[in-house]
């Protein structure tokens, strides 16, 4: 290891305790963290990379009206002169400055490619160049004025600017964020224009945060989007400084041929990449969490256009939306966080009131400084103007002593009682200046310099006249950037406050649905065919089969199977095989015992009875809620024990209030449906009693309407039905005239 070259150079021992070391090391860098990376000024709402940024983009002249310099040329005088740090981080920085969908006004002006909205980098810092832009001539102007003061850079070769004159309201006009150490901030871009009417109005008046809100709409994001905020969640933000703030895209209906339309995404969500968001939409599409959608589509150019086409035309837009709005990044929340460091050294969370006037208060100081400076100049011309009116008085005499004298400075002092500044410029002053043109110029500039002086002294002396020049200066600001401009027009439209949500109906929206047909075959094979209205005569069964029940559903749907062992089983609309080939046995798909039979296959609905009755002529009526199965088992219902089974399960429809009953004896009975029971399972009670045979069929209908059965290839209704008339448990007598020799209602 080689010797250090300083013999007198002796090693310091420190004798401190670890955790001692340790915290005030771990504080120096939370302090340098949060004041020198993470949080901005109030006054200038600048973190120092940006504040060199811009300050060295003007020590290069790249202001908006010339012709910009490479981006390299800039990063590297950043990073050379003011912040020694990568040139990536630099230039990244100094990207997002330039990216009108990162910044609500940017401060620089790229040419090239300086990335997009779907998150693509920019180009390479020796391909793009740069300019500053009017925003920024405004953060800058009067930083040669004393404005502000400056401090020695890193290395004390150069120096920079502590704070920026900030002409421009950036601290709320392009907000911030970042992330220190035990604290971050995170504040929303607002409106330029609301800021300087709201500015105005707090000079006037002291407004609170409820007669912000009233100027100060809410944020203003660079992206647009719709602000669904309610009114008394955002004064609340502006009161404590924190908040949050939901956005949802803007979004248009547009219609298309033949009852069909699509939805057109035009603006996003402040912060959502747009790549992304399109594929997140994409996996929920293939996915299937929303069946309402069909597919999504990026036509966008320089404006976005994000197409999502829905399944088909009958679909609710605003129900497809809602659905979106709570799956994806259509819908976002920016949660406000407005920590800032407090004169450039204390950080703290501040109302919006507060930082619109710590911004006042510094154009305030700003003023008072340039002004002092102006004021200075001035008294250096007047006082040198003041030397050469007197050289006009004497001008002879002057040349004379210029001509004669070894020291015609110290001379000239003496004799006309001049100031050392009076005579060198007496001395400096060429001779085709003392003509008589000139001295009458000198003589106005003087007079007109002399009334600036004093208006200089009566605003350096006065707040109230300073507070004058500042109305000024923001109604000149309001005006260059007023609502009819293209920066001051407000992007981020102020909706409506979001209104209760029928769950149930989007729950029921963001499942898939499909209509089917369902089949099962009198041997007991069952399938679903996609649709409604299906040619049954095409539908093709095993050698000796046949269609024996048929019935429409939706996938979302549950059928009910009845079998002859009184139990009751459940299959789900989706899970039932599909309609190519002959099907699947419903026995393989639940628990139904090979020795019995399948009585009747129904569709589940809520809020529906039905009548479940063994061929011993016992029933009873059942609601359909009752009977829906958990397991593939099934769910006993009917009692059946013996040689008795289940013999039917009918519907009863909305209105029935009669049932007529007739068994395999040929007798036929009717009476008032109030006399069965409801249950929810057993053996039920003796419907029709019989001394040969068993029960044959059974139906519900209106007693007004009549009762009506099948004869030849129409039907048959009997009004008159007295005679059958009777109650339950009794044998009944012959059917009418007419009535099918197979004894079923049909």
């Amino acid at each position: 290891m080689a010797k250090r070259k300083d013999e007198n150079f002796e090693p310091q021992i420190i004798d401190q305790q670890m955790g001692e070391i340790l915290s005030e090391r771990y504080l120096a860098y939370a302090l340098s963290t949060i004041m020198h990376r993470a949080l901005p000024d109030v006054r200038d709402g600048m973190k120092p990379v940006h504040r060199r940024l811009l300050y060295a983009m003007s020590q290069l002249n790249l202001k908006h009206d010339l012709p910009p310099k490479k981006s390299a040329r800039v990063v590297g005088d950043v990073i050379g002169k003011y912040h020694p740090h990568g040139d990536s981080s630099v230039y990244d920085a100094m990207v997002r400055l330039a990216q009108e969908f990162s910044v609500r006004y940017p401060m620089v002006d790229g040419q090239g490619n300086f990335g997009n909205i779907d998150g693509d980098n920019a180009a390479a810092m020796r391909y793009t160049e740069a300019r500053l832009t009017r925003v920024a001539a405004l953060m800058l102007e009067g930083i040669n004025e004393d404005a502000v003061d400056f401090r020695s850079t890193y290395d004390g070769s150069e120096s920079e600017p502590v704070v920026l004159p900030g002409a421009f309201p950036n601290i709320l006009a392009n907000g911030s964020s970042g992330i220190a150490v035990g604290m971050a901030t995170n504040i929303p871009p607002f409106n330029v224009a609301e800021l300087c009417e709201a500015s105005l109005a707090l000079l006037e008046d002291d407004l609170d945060a409820k007669g912000l809100a009233k100027i100060i709409k809410g944020p203003d994001f660079p992206t647009g989007g719709i602000l669904i905020e309610p009114k008394e969640n955002i004064i609340k933000a502006y009161e404590t400084g924190k908040g949050a703030f939901r956005m949802r895209a803007k979004w248009e209906r547009e219609e298309g041929k033949r009852g069909t339309y699509q939805i057109i995404v035009t603006e996003i969500p402040y912060q959502v990449q747009k790549s992304k968001l399109i594929e997140k939409i994409a996996d929920i599409i293939n996915a299937r969490k929303i069946p309402m959608l069909d597919d999504v589509r990026d036509e966008s150019a320089e404006d976005i256009r994000i197409v999502l086409v829905p399944k088909n035309g009958t679909i609710d837009a605003d129900l497809l939306m809602e659905a979106l709005f709570r799956s994806c990044d259509l819908e976002t929340r920016f949660n406000m966080n407005m920590n800032v460091l407090e004169n450039g050294i204390t950080p703290r969370v501040m109302p919006l009131k507060e930082v619109l006037q710590a911004w006042l208060d510094h154009q305030q100081v700003v003023l008072v400084r340039r002004s002092q400076f102006r004021l200075e100049k001035v008294l250096h011309r007047l006082e040198v103007l003041e030397g050469f009116l007197t050289v006009f008085l004497n001008i002879d005499k002057v040349i004379h002593i210029v001509r004669t004298a070894d020291k015609p400075k110290d001379e000239l002092i003496k004799e006309f009682k001049l100031t050392e500044v009076q005579a060198e410029a007496i001395l400096n002053m060429r001779l085709r200046a003392l003509n008589k043109l000139q001295e009458m110029e000198l003589q106005g500039e003087h007079d007109e310099l002399s009334k600036e002086r004093d208006e200089l002294n009566k605003l350096i002396a006065s707040e109230a006249r300073q507070w004058t020049v500042i109305k000024k200066q923001i109604k000149a600001l309001l005006e260059e950037f007023g609502p009819k401009t293209y920066l001051g027009k407000r992007r981020t439209k102020i909706g409506k406050a979001l209104e209760p949500i029928d769950m149930e109906q989007l729950e029921e929206a963001m499942i898939e649905k499909e209509p089917i047909t369902v089949l099962c075959s009198a041997k007991g094979w069952i399938k679903a065919m996609k649709g409604h209205d299906i040619d049954l005569k095409s539908i093709k069964y095993k050698d000796g089969d046949r269609a024996k029940f048929v019935f429409e559903m939706m996938t979302t749907d549950k059928a009910l199977v009845f079998g002859s062992n009184g139990r009751f089983y459940t299959l789900a609309g989706d899970q039932l095989p599909p309609g190519r080939g002959f099907g699947e046995p419903v026995r393989l798909m639940v628990g139904l015992p090979n020795d019995a039979e399948i009585i009747d296959v129904e569709v589940y609905r809520t809020d529906v009875k039905m009548i479940v009755a063994a061929d011993d002529g016992r029933g009873f009526i059942v609601r359909m809620e009752d009977v829906l199965a958990q397991t593939k088992n099934g769910k006993q219902i009917l009692n059946v024990s013996g040689k008795t089974e289940a013999k039917l399960c009918k519907t009863i429809g909305e209105g029935d209030d009669s049932i007529a009953i007739i068994g395999q004896n040929r007798k036929l009975i009717v009476f008032n449906l109030d006399q069965i029971p409801e249950m929810s399972k057993g053996k039920g009670v003796i419907l029709q009693r019989y001394k040969d045979g068993g029960l044959s069929d059974v139906k519900t209908f209106t007693w007004d309407d009549g009762l009506t059965y099948k004869y030849g290839a129409g039907e048959t209704v009997v009004s008159d039905l007295n005679p059958w008339l009777g109650d339950r448990a009794q044998a009944g007598r012959l059917p009418p005239n007419g009535f099918p020799k197979s004894n079923l209602f049909g």
